[in-house]
């Protein structure tokens, strides 16, 4: 099984950060303009952070907040799970399936390196079996 580096290597290094006095608001519209569903919360460009879509709903829209008032540093997810780029891509799967959480934020030598969803994850699995199952069947076949 593969590493999170082996992630990257296909998605790259892009991450989206905010801070944590910016607008919830302001968040979401980042959000919808880059097609993610959560943001890096850095400060002095250490990570402190990470909003996604779950904790609006749960921190803003269910507690009547006001989305164009409230700052991301009130709402945010603060204790992060992060992994390195060497993690495998076993551990990411257990991680986010027991933390009930859908992005990892890469951290290497104490920098954020990248993020990775679930999405990720599911696709690299999926690559990954097709590349067993066309091996096997080239064995198979002899071609």
């Amino acid at each position: 099984m593969g590493a999170v580096k082996d992630i990257l290597k296909i998605k790259g290094n892009i991450t989206f950060s905010i801070s944590p006095d910016t607008i919830v608001y302001h968040a979401l519209e980042i959000m919808v303009e880059k097609n993610i569903s959560a943001l890096v919360v850095t400060e002095n460009e250490k990570l402190i952070g990470i909003f996604s879509e779950k904790d609006y709903a749960r921190k803003v829209e269910l507690k009547d907040r006001a989305s164009k008032k409230t700052r991301i540093g009130e709402i945010m997810t603060g204790q992060v799970i992060t992994v390195t780029p060497d993690s495998t891509i076993d551990d990411c799967m257990q991680l986010m399936t027991n933390k009930f959480i859908r992005h990892l934020p890469v951290i290497e030598n104490d920098k954020l390196v990248g993020i990775i969803s679930i999405g990720d994850v599911v696709k690299y699995i999926i690559k990954e079996q097709q590349f067993i199952i066309d091996n096997m069947e080239h064995y198979i076949t002899g071609t």
